[in-house]
């Protein structure tokens, strides 16, 4: 055999070597836990045949604590790109099997290394997380090498796409990463994140909890809001993340991927016109709104067990990826809170910065009042949605389809914040307040005087009503636009976002704003 051709089954054997990580044993365990590998993990993600691999061969430069008797090639993540339904993206795979994915100096570098790449091409980066942590034998280096990633998942915010899926551990310093992405996918069972584990907590607080109690899927979606999804499994988490990717643009300087629409525009939804209860204290289900307006019914739900007062996700009008903000009056009588409040702004933003048009639906009586809401600083959290609205400057089409009162009808996309299009259905109540509330304000003397203050009460709810409880007033003075049908809602929406497709807006040119936080 040639020289040339010995050398090339070096490479094949070197190649052989690093596919199996950590070795048969590590990967046997790592199925046996539920959890694919690595690279399993990348080969559903990516489109079949797609992905080139970088840096297969980079091992770690650590000496201490016996470090420099075990070298694995790949050093503990794989990494390189491919793409989803032929679109470019970035990926990184934390590999179990290797020192437990823990992070070390090479594999920060790895890491880097592709999303530096992203930010050159303009394409998404999408980490696979499943690691022990911080390599402890590395010491100082590998809080340098968390401390890089966290830098250029800061630069790459709002530039391109970032997308983090939790698939075994993430803890301490590691759990800042997804943080700071604009999606985090967890699988219920087998993913956890927290800052301190439960010895920690035991120790300092005396606190008995398990690592599920403490930082599981189920908690961070529902409980903390720091996942958006919570998957049954890794399969289910992979494909969440080509579903979400067929919704968002490449980065931020190109427009939402077109599908083609067999859902006629025109298509009329009688049940819309009934769907309002006749009594306001009744309510009824929003999610049967989006259903009746969108593309074919589909509706990607983003945070869907969280702060459900509000909904949030992706749809498509007529093709076009739209983000849909939405009370929920089933819940909380769709009342905003501090946590519905934060939510809808992160959601909002994500879209404003994704040229992601925003579809508002708003059926919202006021803010949750109580000194839960105030101490938790519902004020400021309010106000987080408010300047989100106010600063985005995508296409934005709000529909008001009930109540829409006070403060909260400010911060639901109003014509002031530079709403393009705000149309309300002929039961929309657009006022300061509800006519009870209203009433007990100004005629609070006269029903105090009054002989039967119960009659006085409902007269003059009823003259609150006629007069300020329909969207005429606020039409009135061009606050709505117009006055709809509630079956033409659909029709009505992608009319005014074909109208807005070459919308240009720019914000006063500064360095960035001081958003709330």
């Amino acid at each position: 055999m040639s020289k040339q051709l010995d050398k090339i089954q070096e490479l094949i054997n070197k190649r052989a070597e690093a596919r199996i990580g950590g070795g048969e044993k590590a990967i046997q365990k790592q199925h046996e836990r539920g959890k694919y590998t690595a690279r399993e993990r990348i080969a559903q993600l990516l489109d079949e045949g797609s992905f080139e691999e970088l840096d297969m061969f980079v091992t770690h430069r650590c000496t201490n604590f016996g470090m420099d008797k075990k070298h694995y090639l790949g050093d503990g993540v794989v990494t390189g790109y491919g793409t989803i339904e032929g679109r470019l993206v970035y990926v990184f795979a934390q590999d179990f099997t290797v020192s437990a994915g823990s992070l070390s100096e090479t594999v920060a570098q790895k890491i880097c290394k592709v999303m530096d790449l992203a930010m050159k091409m303009g394409a998404p980066i999408i980490g696979l997380n499943d690691s022990g942590g911080a390599r402890i034998q590395e010491g100082i280096n590998a809080l340098g090498g968390y401390a890089e990633i966290f830098q250029r998942n800061i630069l790459a915010s709002g530039v391109v796409p970032q997308i983090s899926a939790i698939l075994g551990p993430c803890a301490g310093g590691a759990v800042y990463s997804p943080a700071l992405t604009d999606f985090t996918i967890m699988t219920k069972g087998i993913s956890y994140m927290f800052l301190t584990g439960p010895a920690v907590v035991k120790t300092v607080t005396g606190e008995d909890v398990t690592q599920e109690q403490l930082g599981g899927a189920t908690v961070h979606s529902t409980k903390s809001g720091v996942t958006h999804f919570a998957a049954e499994d890794g399969e289910e988490a992979i494909a969440l993340i080509r579903k979400l990717m067929s919704y968002i643009p490449q980065n931020n300087l190109e427009e939402t991927p077109l599908q083609p629409c067999n859902d006629p525009i025109d298509r009329l939804e009688d049940k819309l016109n009934e769907i309002i209860p006749d009594s306001a204290k009744r309510s009824y289900d929003m999610y049967e709104v989006i259903a009746s307006i969108v593309d074919n019914g589909e509706f990607l739900e983003v945070q869907k067990d969280y702060a459900k007062n509000i909904i949030v996700g992706f749809a498509r009008m007529n093709g076009q990826s739209v983000g849909i903000v939405a009370n929920q009056p089933k819940v909380l009588a769709g009342v905003l809170d501090s946590n519905a409040s934060r939510k809808g702004a992160r959601f909002v933003r994500f879209c404003d910065a994704f040229n992601i048009p925003l579809v508002t639906l708003v059926d919202v009586p006021g803010f949750l009042p109580g000194t839960g809401q105030e101490y938790n600083g519902v004020i400021l959290h309010g106000a987080k949605l408010l300047y989100a609205y106010g600063e985005a400057t995508v296409p934005k089409v709000t529909v008001t389809l009930r109540k829409s009162y006070g403060g909260s009808h400010i911060v639901m996309s109003c014509k002031q914040l530079r709403g393009d299009m705000n149309y309300a259905w002929p039961t929309a109540e657009i006022a300061v307040m509800g006519a009870e509330g209203a009433v007990s304000v100004l005629y609070a003397k006269e029903m105090k005087e009054a002989t039967d203050p119960a009659a006085v009460r409902k007269e003059k709810e009823d003259e609150y009503t006629n007069l300020f409880a329909n969207p005429y007033n606020a039409a009135k003075y061009g606050y709505i636009d117009d006055v709809i049908e509630p079956r033409n809602t659909r029709f009505r929406i992608i009319r005014a976002l074909q109208m807005l497709a070459t919308k240009k807006l720019t914000n006063p040119a500064k360095k960035h704003g001081n958003i709330p936080l």
